[in-house]
């Protein structure tokens, strides 16, 4: 009697979630958010442009941007922008192309599973994909486009193919060379290169070590023709380029400015970025301390210290390459989830509940001010964030977030005991607070980071008739979202041909440039909805005769 009352009246998903429950969980987070709103400032808007130029030009060995060169590794853009042509029928060419993030996030999640399968045993490793998913830093890359994306796939993949390399020693070869060679074509050398140290160190430790040298240097060689072929037809066709390719790539291996501050920055912006990874990572090791020289937790170990190193001498403490860190840190994490004392598990499981429920509330309120007026404080707050939106009830958009909020209030209740409960609730309360943003607040948030009534309206200014248009200061990710929404392509304004233009557009305050010459005169100034500022505004000048002109140089 007392065995059957302590079971949930309503049957929930069992833990650890395998097979298809796993798979529906995993790919509900991936798929949400990738479509439904515009290119947005930085990474996404410059990643989404590129493909634009690939799939405009046809220039798909040489990556461009807005009509210039743009030397950069090519498998992302490859991917996004055959999605985007396969799905053009159904998706504008920017939602289509994000889809390549969506396959390579859910191949990242399958490999990580795989590692911790091999590593950690079949009952913990579904911990991996649980954690890796739920880390704060990764939920915003993985639903952009971010060609980083395919480089964390390979580093996963790689550490797959180690951690089996005793046991398949031909299998773990092939995937660590296959991951190297596609990783080198997402990112290129830096972002790589981590790994090499991990297999010798693997190497070294290995149970036969003369075989899996044997094996991994083949496995470069395996890398080398893959990367190769990309370099070799660059060299045959387009050598001016490939020579950027290069001096693009030992710039970045000659380091950023002050590496010695980028390491403490990385270890600070740890334990937010890669929560709840980070802190059960922490607690691995205090629990199976004695097992340190142990595989299951040198490899992690060893391959952290490394890529944490490197990384903060090549990249610096930025958002995108920090992703990179995350494999190894989970694979550490994984015994930390079961090694969890039972009091420490319940307060994590009771964090991400309520975290996450208050989160749910705050959003329905928020979207509820901000479309029905009430309360009438927050609404104008909100339209004085986002100037000239006006939002619209959707069913598309409600009937899918009440759902999704009626399943959690469903797992809250349903989920059995288990030592995985706290991460099982933590991602889907991650995912839910993710979906709840994509269909109730994304028209809010599209309309204050696009640039497309930006585009739209500078393009209603320009004359019929120009020789071209010079920019100042204008952003990468600037230049991609005007090229693809409303196909206006500048030139530097140092450049020869920029020096001849009769138009300059200038990002930042009025003041500087063109405003600073005889001879030019202010026609539009514009930028996206937040951007009140005039330093954050574009603005563009008209020269008003060659003369004038002429006698300022």
């Amino acid at each position: 009697m007392s065995d059957h009352a302590a079971q949930p009246r309503l049957r929930g998903i069992t833990l650890p979630p395998s097979g298809w429950t796993l798979a529906i969980l995993l790919a509900l987070y991936v798929l949400t958010g990738l479509i439904g709103h515009d290119p947005w400032k930085n990474d996404d808007a410059v990643t989404i442009g590129i493909v634009h130029d690939m799939v405009s030009s046809g220039h798909w060995l040489m990556p461009g941007l807005a009509g210039r060169p743009y030397p950069d590794a090519p498998l992302y853009y490859w991917v996004a922008a055959g999605s985007g042509h396969l799905l053009s029928w159904l998706l504008p060419l920017h939602d289509g192309a994000r889809i390549a993030s969506g396959l390579f996030t859910l191949l990242a999640l399958s490999f990580i599973l795989l590692a911790a399968r091999e590593l950690h045993g079949r009952e913990q490793a579904p911990a991996a994909p649980l954690l890796l998913a739920g880390s704060i830093g990764f939920l915003f890359h993985a639903h952009e486009a971010q060609p980083m994306l395919a480089t964390l796939t390979a580093h996963a993949a790689a550490y797959c193919g180690l951690a089996q390399l005793d046991r398949r020693p031909l299998r773990g070869a092939t995937f660590f060379g296959t991951a190297l060679g596609l990783g080198f074509l997402s990112n290129g050398l830096a972002a790589m290169l981590p790994l090499l140290p991990v297999a010798a160190f693997v190497a070294w430790r290995s149970d036969n070590r003369q075989r899996s040298t044997l094996l991994l240097l083949g496995s470069l060689l395996a890398a080398g023709i893959l990367g190769g072929s990309w370099l070799l037809a660059l060299s045959v066709s387009q050598p001016g380029y490939l020579a950027a390719v290069w001096q693009v790539e030992w710039t970045q291996l000659a380091g950023t400015a002050q590496p010695w501050l980028n390491l403490p920055r990385l270890l600070a912006m740890l334990p937010w970025y890669a929560w709840p990874a980070f802190p059960l990572a922490a607690w691995a090791l205090w629990a199976r301390r004695r097992y340190l020289t142990t595989t299951p937790m040198a490899l992690p170990i060893f391959a952290f210290l490394v890529t944490l190193l490197l990384i903060s001498v090549w990249f610096g403490a930025r958002s995108a390459p920090a992703l990179l860190l995350l494999p190894p840190l989970v694979l550490m994490a994984v015994p930390g989830v079961t090694s969890l004392r039972r009091g420490a598990a319940n307060a994590f499981d009771w964090f991400g509940m309520i975290t996450f429920s208050i989160f749910a509330l705050l959003a329905w309120f928020g979207w509820y001010a901000m479309l029905f007026g009430w309360p009438e404080r927050l609404a104008r707050h909100s339209i004085r964030l986002a100037p000239g939106f006006v939002g619209e009830f959707s069913p598309l958009a409600a009937g899918p977030a009440l759902l999704a909020t009626l399943v959690w209030g469903w797992l809250i209740v349903t989920t059995p005991r288990s030592p995985m409960r706290g991460i099982m609730h933590w991602m889907a309360g991650l995912t839910l607070f993710w979906l709840l943003v994509a269909t109730l607040w994304m028209p809010w948030i599209d309309h204050n980071k696009t640039y497309r009534q930006a585009a739209a309206s500078l393009a209603r200014t320009l004359p019929e008739r120009y020789a071209c248009i010079a920019s100042v200061n204008l952003a990468d990710s600037v230049l991609a979202s005007l090229d693809y929404f409303q196909s206006i392509r500048t030139v530097p304004a140092k450049s020869v041909a920029g020096r001849n233009c009769d138009l300059r557009l200038i990002h930042g305050s009025s003041r500087e440039g063109a405003a600073a010459e005889d001879g030019w005169r202010q026609v539009w100034e514009g930028g996206r909805p937040p951007d009140r500022r005039d330093n954050e505004q574009l603005h563009l000048y008209k020269r008003e005769s060659r003369r004038a002109a002429a006698s300022g140089k």
